[in-house]
């Protein structure tokens, strides 16, 4: 399973807290994430994260694009509705992406922990 992991900053403690609760399945999975929050996965969480750019600096664009051509089967991005981000434009298109190419993407706590436990496996 290939997962993009991404948090605006009000939501990067809650990846890290998210990511040590699901550390046994992330760490069988194959991972992405944009810059910092992929960073912070590997520093405090020990997960193997491939860190592409910053969301603002193109991150989201770089995941939209592999998820375009099957290369992500499924979006964890816990977005902060309550803060503007620069770069809008580049979130709602991967959130698209995400629609038009039927991939599950989950954009808060909720959903990412429904998502992750239904990829548990005993």
């Amino acid at each position: 399973m290939r997962i993009a992991l991404i948090a605006h900053d009000r939501k990067k403690d809650d990846m890290v807290r998210l990511a040590g609760q699901f550390h046994a399945v992330l760490s069988r999975c194959t991972l992405m994430a944009t810059g910092t929050t992929g960073g912070r996965l590997q520093r405090e969480v020990g997960l193997a994260v491939e860190c592409l750019l910053s969301g603002p600096l193109g991150g989201d664009l770089q995941i939209g694009a592999r998820l375009a051509v099957g290369e992500v089967d499924a979006v964890i991005f816990l977005r902060d509705p309550m803060t503007p981000q620069p770069h809008e434009p580049d979130i709602n298109a991967l959130v698209r992406a995400c629609d038009v190419h039927d991939v599950p993407c989950a954009t808060n706590l909720s959903g990412a922990r429904l998502l992750l436990q239904g990829l548990i496996v005993e």
